[in-house]
């Protein structure tokens, strides 16, 4: 009888840590869990949450490629409930966009030729449309940049940049005002690529990002 009643105690002592705003999450650092919902992505729980994405990333061991899915459980560390509350509603964020349809080829991080991916190649078919993933001021246009041939670069004024490269055709000029979705570029296979491929990166501070912790 005593072990049934110990059992049962420890049981419930398990389930208040887990909904109480100190539970200690995967790397012994307090925090609570956020189950993800349709549309969000690791960059908009970061938000949310006003916790940096790279410690929610470190937190909760996703790998360069990971892509989280709803219903999934991300620990946010050091985070209260009553802070969330707060802040969740109020919440408008202009998110980022796949900017061509097609399959991934290469990761970020990935070698290639003694050179490391800085964001991912999307192999699309010839000429494809190349959109915007997020409104901003297109600061950089170039036909032959080395390595990346035929590319663009959006400013998107709040730290964030995004690099479209491998180019067919670039279909906009340095200093012009974009939205999200715009077409600003046609896929094809100058600089480093061999087929018909989109090269993406976003970039935070001029620093390289992975790109799937922003995608949805």
């Amino acid at each position: 009888m005593r072990k049934i009643c110990g059992f049962i105690i420890l049981l419930a002592l398990l389930s208040g840590c887990v909904t109480g705003p100190d539970y200690i999450g995967p790397t012994a650092t307090p925090g609570i869990y956020h189950e993800v919902e349709r549309g969000e992505t690791l960059w908009y729980i970061s938000k949310i949450y006003d916790v940096d994405l790279k410690k929610i990333a470190g937190a909760n061991r996703l790998p360069d490629a990971s892509k989280i899915e709803i219903g999934q459980l991300i620990f946010i560390p050091r985070t209260s409930k009553s802070a969330v509350k707060e802040k969740r509603p109020v919440v408008r964020l202009e998110g980022f966009i796949w900017p061509v349809k097609g399959t991934v080829v290469s990761y970020f991080g990935a070698t290639s030729n003694m050179a490391k991916n800085k964001g991912i190649d999307i192999a699309a078919r010839q000429g494809a449309a190349v959109l915007a993933s997020r409104g901003g001021k297109v600061t950089f246009t170039s036909e032959r940049l080395k390595g990346y041939g035929k590319t663009v670069i959006i400013d998107h004024l709040d730290g964030f940049e995004t690099v479209y490269a491998y180019n067919t055709q670039n279909l906009v000029d340095t200093n012009q005002r974009v939205d999200q979705g715009d077409v600003i570029a046609k896929t094809g296979k100058t600089g480093r690529a061999d087929r018909p491929t989109l090269h993406f990166e976003i970039r935070r501070k001029h620093k390289p990002q992975n790109p799937f912790y922003y995608l949805p």
